[in-house]
C-alpha cells in the first residue's frame, strides 16, 4: 500500500520527493534544542538527512551542542544506510530523559560527514526549533524526524503505516 502524497504548494517540500536510499545535506537553518529551559544543542552548521516518507532529521556538530548534559546509552542500533548508532539520555538538573538523541560513531563512507554529529528527538523536549519556527515531532517513537509548516507528508509513523 502506497499513500497518496499530499498537494504541495509554492514553499513546500513533500517527503514523497526525498530519495531513498536517504541523502545528506548541509544546512545553515538556524536549528536549536531546549530541555528543561536549557538551550541543548544550537547550530548554523547542520546536517539534515532526506528520506523517502520522513520529515528531515538534523544533525548537531558536537561542538554546538552542550556535551556536558549528555549521558551515553547502553542502547545500540543498525540502520541499513548510516550503520551502527549509539545513544544519550540527556540530564539537565532533577530531568532526564533516555535515549533522547542518538550518533553514528563509524558511519559507512556516504554518511562519513555526520560521524559523531548528534541527532535529537524532538519529542520529550521542550522544543525544538529550525530558523525560529517550532518543530512538531514525526509521529512514532521510532522516527526522530522534525516537521515544519515546509514539510508535508503524510509521514511514516502514523497508524498504518509500517508497510511503507
Amino acid at each position: 500500500m502506497h499513500p497518496r502524497p499530499f498537494p504541495i504548494e509554492p514553499g513546500q517540500e513533500s517527503v514523497w520527493d526525498y530519495p531513498r536510499p536517504p541523502r545528506l545535506e548541509p544546512t545553515s537553518k538556524h536549528l536549536q534544542v531546549i530541555f528543561n529551559q536549557v538551550i541543548i544543542a544550537d547550530t548554523h552548521r547542520g546536517q539534515r538527512i532526506l528520506e523517502t516518507s520522513h520529515p528531515p532529521v538534523y544533525y548537531f556538530p558536537p561542538e554546538d551542542v552542550k556535551v556536558a548534559y549528555l549521558e551515553r546509552s547502553p542502547r545500540q542500533t543498525y540502520c541499513e544506510w548510516k550503520g551502527q548508532g549509539a545513544y544519550y539520555h540527556i540530564c539537565v538538573t532533577a530531568q532526564r530523559i533516555q535515549d533522547a538523541a542518538w550518533f553514528y560513531p563509524q558511519p559507512t563512507a556516504t554518511f562519513a560527514t555526520i560521524r559523531d554529529y548528534i541527532a535529537f528527538y524532538p519529542d520529550g523536549m521542550d522544543v525544538c526549533y529550525v530558523d525560529g519556527i517550532l518543530v512538531t515531532p514525526q509521529p512514532g517513537r521510532f522516527y526522530g524526524g522534525w516537521i515544519t509548516p515546509d514539510i508535508i507528508g503524510p509521514f511514516k509513523g502514523i497508524p498504518g503505516s509500517w508497510g511503507w
